[in-house]
């Protein structure tokens, strides 16, 4: 059993990249990928105790691209060489996250809502993201639950929505791939393109430089996942399966478990795995 996107403490997850290899090595998990948003702060720590547990460690990213009118996610997998593009595109993301922060909070104070920046990110060790200004609402008894927050306030066209810093593909492709990494179109589904569309586009996405796409992922249902898998292998694509793991802020997602709680097989790794060469 392996999984090949999981984030950490260090974008939203709730487990620190330490504990979420040892959450691995309970479950099972004979190798795992670290895919944290716009950040690989947590690949170091994740992969020294993955070699204290055995467990072959995959360090990667998750990077947002421009895209109407769903979300486009990248997912670069196998970031065994980090090149200095990747760097500084990630320090650019930070930046464009911080700005866009300070926008939230003060779209809060224009509605009345007493807060601060310090006040969201009081308690949290990574990046802060929508998740935290959720959480924050909750804690205000604003709203009753995090999913309130994100369908009244926090979710795309309402009212607190804010656009997150995003790269355009070419850019992110060439930062994952001369990192060594694999391009990975990360839950296709939300792209928000009908069947009927989706291979034309899927080929366009092919000739910009997009290697595979993860068409088995929990917030689809089974029969969408093998219809994914199956138009995916017909168009030359890698493909790849992964749980979107983030810990107890979307506890229905376990750790080696896909779409329909299907275990994640060992054989999805295989293109994935280091090597000698990956690492020179």
């Amino acid at each position: 059993m392996i999984d090949l996107h999981t984030h950490s403490s260090a974008s939203d997850g709730s487990l620190s990249p330490e504990d979420l290899i040892r959450a691995a090595k309970k479950e099972g998990l004979s190798a795992i990928a670290l895919t944290d948003h716009d950040t690989i702060a947590g690949c170091a720590a994740a992969s020294a105790v993955a070699q204290q547990e055995g467990i072959v460690f995959i360090p990667g990213v998750e990077i947002e691209i421009p895209w109407e009118p769903g979300e486009f996610h990248l997912l670069g997998i196998g970031l065994y060489r980090i090149a200095p593009s990747l760097e500084e595109a990630l320090r650019y993301l930070e930046e464009e996250r911080h700005q866009r922060n300070e926008r939230i909070v003060q779209k809060m104070q224009e509605m009345g809502i007493p807060a601060s920046y310090e006040d969201i990110r009081q308690g949290i060790p990574g990046p802060v993201g929508r998740p935290h200004f959720a959480r924050f609402l909750v804690e205000r008894r604003i709203v009753k639950t995090k999913e309130q927050a994100f369908l009244r306030y926090l979710a795309k066209g309402r009212v607190l929505y804010v656009p997150k810093g995003a790269l355009k593909l070419s850019h992110a492709v060439r930062c994952i791939t001369e990192s060594g990494g694999i391009p990975i179109l990360a839950h296709p589904l939300s792209l928000y393109v009908s069947w009927g569309k989706l291979p034309g586009v899927l080929e366009e996405l092919k000739s910009q430089g997009i290697r595979g796409i993860e068409a088995w992922h929990p917030t689809a249902r089974v029969a969408e996942c093998e219809r994914l898998e199956k138009l995916g292998k017909n168009l030359g694509f890698l493909i790849t399966a992964g749980s979107d793991y983030h810990g107890s802020s979307r506890p229905e997602r376990q750790l080696g478990r896909t779409a329909g709680n299907r275990i994640i097989d060992d054989h999805w790794a295989a293109p994935f795995l280091p090597s000698p060469a990956k690492n020179s």
